[in-house]
């Protein structure tokens, strides 16, 4: 499943060969000092990202220097005011989101995913997350803060789980699902679904009929929309979902009435089953 939440390099603009190698601690500090200054801090925010894979402790780095963690925190708020308009461009929204792929580093490392989730710093991911815009600066956005809230919900880890559900990641995923890119929705509904597998989760979405057809409805839709354009790994995670919410006896109840009439369709299921079969789906 790991595959799933791997996000296209084309997101970033290609930076593989950097002025200065990544690899030693030396320049591994001065990139993560480039971060203060203005003149450096973009070149900065495009190395670490495209080079995040390196260094394994890269995110203790990053959390430990002062003033790094607030840095990209200033970063991320700077185009606040730009997403209701046109006029966030793919420049500014390409430095968000390198900044947000070392926010995705920092979550995902077992040192130090506790206190990213302890300062809330997932919440200023919201707001990118419940725009509807469908433009490419503001789609760039939406795609990299889900993949922070994936790498989350990966861990499997209760406390992530506890804090997404009492800070209403839901709408913000069902957002996603609903105008989001395919790559968008496949995230957004693999992070619901990895939620519903918590017993707590299931419980959440499932407690309040109408969180639960908001849910339903939301998945309903995107089974609509693969008529036409089939979509393997989204029917995946789809099917999925709605797996693990027949778990419910409650949700069983309001499945039989809102569960998609084309997964009885023969033509739906074979042609994608053909789709699938000339592109593998990785195995959870």
């Amino acid at each position: 499943m790991a595959s799933d939440l791997n996000l296209p390099e084309s997101l970033y603009e290609d930076y593989s060969t950097p002025d200065l190698p990544v690899h030693g601690p030396a320049s591994v500090a001065y990139w993560i000092q480039a971060l203060q200054s203005h003149e450096t801090k973009e070149r900065a925010l495009l190395i670490l990202s495209q080079n995040k894979e390196i260094r394994k402790d890269l995110a203790p780095l990053l959390w430990n220097s002062i003033g790094t963690i607030s840095a990209l925190l200033q970063e991320i708020i700077s185009v606040y005011r730009t997403l209701s308009s046109p006029n966030l461009t793919e420049t500014a929204s390409t430095r968000v989101s390198n900044a947000l792929a070392l926010f995705q580093c920092v979550a995902s490392h077992p040192e130090t995913r506790k206190q990213f989730l302890k300062a809330k710093l997932p919440l200023y991911l919201y707001p990118f997350l419940n725009t509807k815009d469908k433009e490419k600066p503001h789609e760039y956005l939406r795609l990299t803060s889900l993949g922070v809230i994936g790498t989350l919900v990966k861990s499997d880890n209760p406390e992530a789980i506890r804090f997404l559900l009492q800070t209403e990641i839901f709408p913000c995923c069902l957002t996603s699902m609903e105008v989001g890119s395919d790559l968008s929705k496949q995230v957004a509904t693999f992070i619901i679904y990895k939620i519903l597998l918590h017993e707590e989760g299931l419980k959440y979405c499932c407690v309040l009929a109408d969180r639960f057809f908001a849910v339903a409805r939301a998945l309903a839709q995107m089974t609509e929309k693969l008529v036409e354009q089939p979509s393997p790994r989204l029917l995946k995670h789809i099917i999925c979902c709605y797996h693990r919410l027949s778990q419910s006896p409650r949700a069983c109840d309001g499945l039989r009435c809102c569960l998609p009439l084309w997964f009885g369709d023969r033509k739906f299921t074979s042609q994608l089953h053909v789709r699938s079969s000339k592109t593998p789906i990785s195995s959870s």
